[in-house]
């Protein structure tokens, strides 16, 4: 496969995320609601730390066939990036595996502080006569890849923070939503009965 080609398969699966994180938010939003949000509210719950894995992975391993096979260079902007979005491949893992919806805590601040980076990213790629902080041997406003004629590289990463985002707060609602059920689901005690034998 060429370069251009694997640049429209990630532009394709950056499009697919941010459909997944509108579908999981409204989810989210409306799982009280109808039976359909429900549905997938509760379908997503149990998976979402392994969604945002292979959204973190994907995009881990997309980012490094660029660098080390097509020979894009990143720029600054690009680096701060890879630095929020690396180790996720790692935390959402091991908290994948252990079912550790309290990883949210290790994993959100990193995801959103790559979000806003990714967004200002974004925004630069869109209108490039900006002026930027980035060096012009290798300036941030540099279009790499301009797949569907808005899908750039910070897009791309800009969808994959956000939807790792929403997976995390599903997530950490869904194992919330089954604490508070599992504690009213329990046999009440009989205190009286209780304190006089």
């Amino acid at each position: 496969m060429t370069t251009a080609q694997i640049s429209v398969f990630f532009a394709t699966l950056s499009l697919a995320c941010w459909t997944g994180t509108l579908v999981a938010v409204a989810a989210l939003l409306g799982r009280r609601g109808g039976p359909r949000a429900t549905a997938i509210y509760e379908g997503l719950g149990g998976l979402a730390l392994w969604l945002a894995w292979v959204v973190a992975t994907v995009a881990t391993v997309g980012s490094l066939y660029y660098s080390l096979v097509a020979h894009f260079e990143p720029c600054e902007l690009c680096w701060y990036q890879r630095i929020c979005m690396y180790p996720l491949s790692a935390v959402l893992l091991v908290a994948a595996i252990r079912r550790d919806a309290g990883g949210w805590r290790f994993a959100l601040p990193q995801a959103a502080v790559g979000a806003v980076i990714a967004a200002y990213h974004t925004q630069l790629q869109a209108f490039p006569t900006q002026a930027t902080f980035c060096s012009s041997f290798n300036p941030c406003t540099a279009r790499y890849v301009w797949e569907f004629g808005f899908v750039s590289l910070p897009f791309m990463a800009l969808a994959a923070f956000c939807f790792i985002i929403t997976m995390l707060l599903v997530s950490r609602s869904h194992r919330a939503d089954a604490a508070m059920t599992t504690s009213c689901d329990e046999e009440p005690v009989d205190l009286p009965a209780m304190a006089g034998s």
